[in-house]
């Protein structure tokens, strides 16, 4: 079974920190019966991840848990063919290519000054609403919502509403009754603005995508559809999550804070000691495979402990403290291999801009309510903190 019992908010579950210091491959028991494997040590994740005998399509996978795309199913949601995190090559491989090269360096840095500016909108909507606050609310969510607005080229007009369903599309892992609906009205929208852009083309990733002459609407839908719910809902999360991480390690705070080139290093310390994406990755041997000696054979399922594995004391020593001065690069926060995270520099960029300007803006930051009473969120793949009250 699934490891799960997690005795302190920041920790992984305490079974799963006990397997990872025994051994880094354990048997597992899937929901179906199905007998595989949970790789916990951060060589093994590595190896699994970047191997390409093993697969990521959901037709082959044995999920501990329903995963999300049971939950859209059971909305009579279908998956369009450009969401290709759940392809092999040669379709994966195709999709990505046209990514890597709308996600390239140049336009990330074109976006950092309105990440900025972005930033100080939301800090300034805070500050007028006054304190108490909910941060997830008014700073988690709404920040990496406007960004993915500016990255698809969403018009202003159109982005109270975009927001409005975006955040519904959260409830998504929690059996929110509104959820679906706005899955409906969400992929409307991006249908209408695509062809909008194929129109009139501009200076964003949409229409830098539909340049290309390679995709269609539908698969343009799906890409679009991907880039939303892989950058908003893990980027909101990061968000939330660190800034509590921060708010109970004072000295880690303060470094944030006060030291301008703590912010690099500190935010792969936070991904790495945070590891949001709890369950999985999930992977599928598609024949017999053996690393380091240990045998998996052909159909049997891998579920990387992502939490545990970037915790490894092989690989970070002392891994269970946060450290922002830690050198914590060849973490496994976004992945590894063809899949790692496509995103992963705009996630970055919105970690480094975003956290350092909040606690800036607010010096006296604080937790509103006792540490203990803080409510995390636990969904089918993505941990954090369901609403963060803070004052200062």
């Amino acid at each position: 079974m699934y490891p799960t019992q997690r005795q302190r908010p920041l920790d992984p579950p305490d079974e799963a920190t006990e397997l990872g210091r025994a051994a880094p491959w354990h048997r597992l028991t899937y929901a179906d019966g199905h007998l595989g494997w949970l790789a916990t040590g951060h060589a093994a994740a590595r190896a699994v991840l970047g191997d390409p005998r093993f697969s990521n399509r959901p037709e082959h996978m044995h999920p501990p848990i329903p995963s999300r795309t049971e939950l859209m199913k059971k909305s009579d949601f279908r998956i369009p063919p450009g969401f290709f995190l759940r392809m092999d090559p040669p379709e994966h491989t195709r999709y990505r290519r046209l990514l890597t090269g709308q996600f390239t360096v140049r336009r990330i840095k074109a976006l950092e000054p309105r990440i900025a500016e972005i930033t100080q909108a939301c800090l300034d909507a805070l500050a007028a609403g006054g304190p108490p606050a909910d941060l997830v609310d008014h700073f988690a969510l709404p920040l990496p919502s406007l960004v993915i607005c500016e990255l698809l080229g969403i018009p202003y007009e159109d982005r109270a509403r975009f927001q409005d369903d975006t955040k519904k599309l959260l409830d998504l892992t929690l059996g929110g009754q509104d959820a679906a609906a706005a899955l409906g009205r969400v992929f409307a929208y991006l249908g209408e603005l695509i062809g909008r852009k194929r129109a009139e083309p501009a200076d964003d990733l949409l229409s830098g995508l539909i340049g290309t002459g390679e995709l269609n609407d539908e698969e343009l839908t799906g890409v679009a559809f991907l880039l939303l719910s892989a950058g908003h809902e893990t980027t909101a999360n990061m968000i939330g999550l660190s800034t509590y991480a921060l708010l109970t390690h004072p000295a880690q705070l303060a470094l944030m804070r006060d030291d301008p080139s703590a912010a690099d290093n500190g935010v792969e310390e936070l991904l790495r000691f945070l590891s949001i994406i709890h369950i999985g990755p999930i992977r599928t041997a598609l024949e017999d495979v053996e690393i380091d000696g240990h045998p998996i054979k052909a159909g049997e399922t891998v579920t990387v402990h992502t939490p545990v594995a970037n915790r490894d004391p092989a690989r970070y020593p002392g891994g269970g403290r946060l450290d922002l001065t830690r050198p914590a690069g060849g973490h496994l926060a976004f992945g590894h291999g063809i899949h790692q995270c496509l995103g992963q520099q705009l996630a970055r960029a919105e970690l480094r801009i975003a956290l350092p300007a909040l606690l800036r803006r607010f010096p006296g930051l604080r937790l509103a309510i006792p540490p203990e009473q803080v409510r995390m969120r636990e969904s089918m793949s993505i941990y954090g903190v369901h609403t963060l009250s803070v004052t200062w």
